[in-house]
């Protein structure tokens, strides 16, 4: 009967969650079911393991896309610099073309920046979509699941009803057909035993909380996002707190004529090498940026030779 049960869809009646349990009915929603058309029906508990198998696939897709589209770049450019112990030589060159690289592509990642951004967006789209989905899945009981277990530990044991098992019931009904001796087809009222249910609710309601705290996390990280968008002097000081031994001067110059892309590369940067390789790094790209804004000035000044002595 058990496995008649697990690949069939039982039932409840509603109404009788709100009965004593052992007085008026033997389990939460178990009632006689005659000529009632108050049922609620279940059947979820078959597919749970590929729904869990599919959300898992779901939440890696953001973190595939942005492998994709970063193509390695941190890694190449970084070229094994997340230790200061390397020899002068190796350590002078391989600083050498990374300043290059990043002096020469100044104004060139912003791109780079949107796609990691967007994987962040992407990634919101992603839980909400997902909590959404999970709320369909179990006829929109989902959504209000947290908070009505919540509510439920807070209320006196005589006035509880337990949503844990409205939505995930260890004892359900079905209707069993069978042949009788005469092979007259008969139907039998049986009681379903769902062990799996046991499991299958802490599974969501630590689902619940989650999605939950995913969704508010990711919501400050994408507004946080729009304030480093539009505010320099934030970039600046997001990079003072990464390269804590570079000079603030030439870190207001970099974000100061750079744009969101130098900033998120430089950013990524911090975190990956050594923060005295990082201050060279960072004092040599703002001292070039300096002196062709000096150059650029002159320039507009028509001080032709001023400028020639300089370069």
């Amino acid at each position: 009967m058990i496995r008649y049960c697990w690949i069939s869809q039982t039932f409840l009646i509603p109404s009788a969650f709100n009965k004593k349990v052992g007085i008026e009915v033997p389990h939460p929603g178990v009632d006689n079911s005659r000529n009632s058309l108050d049922r609620k029906y279940y059947a979820y508990y078959q597919w749970v393991c590929f729904v869990l198998f599919i959300q898992g696939v779901l939440f890696y897709v953001p973190y595939y896309l942005w492998k994709v589209w970063e193509g390695g770049l941190m890694k190449s450019i970084t070229m094994g610099m997340q230790i200061a112990i390397v020899a002068d030589e190796e350590r002078g060159y391989k600083k050498k073309l990374l300043i290059e690289y990043l002096y020469r592509h100044l104004k060139l990642h912003h791109y780079y920046a949107f796609k990691y951004f967007f994987c962040e967006i992407l990634c919101l789209i992603n839980i909400i979509g997902q909590m959404y989905l999970t709320d369909k899945f179990f006829d929109g009981e989902f959504m209000s699941y947290g908070l009505n277990v919540i509510k439920y530990t807070q209320k006196e044991v005589k006035y509880r009803n337990d949503p844990l098992v409205y939505i995930f019931p260890r004892m359900t009904k079905c209707t069993f057909h069978f042949y009788g001796s005469s092979g007259d087809v008969q139907k039998k009222d049986a009681l379903c035993l769902l062990p799996l249910n046991v499991v299958n609710e802490k599974i969501y309601i630590f689902l619940w909380f989650w999605f939950v705290i995913l969704s508010i996390l990711t919501c400050l990280v994408i507004i946080s996002r729009l304030f480093i968008f539009f505010a320099i002097s934030i970039r600046s000081r997001i990079l003072k707190t990464r390269c804590r031994f570079s000079n603030s001067k030439y870190l207001d110059i970099i974000c100061k004529h750079g744009n969101i892309g130098d900033f998120f590369v430089l950013y990524l940067l911090a975190k990956n090498i050594d923060p005295m390789i990082m201050q060279d790094i960072i004092a040599e790209i703002g001292k070039r940026i300096e002196r062709q804004e000096i150059v650029s000035h002159m320039a507009m000044n028509g001080d032709v030779g001023e400028r020639i002595n300089m370069l």
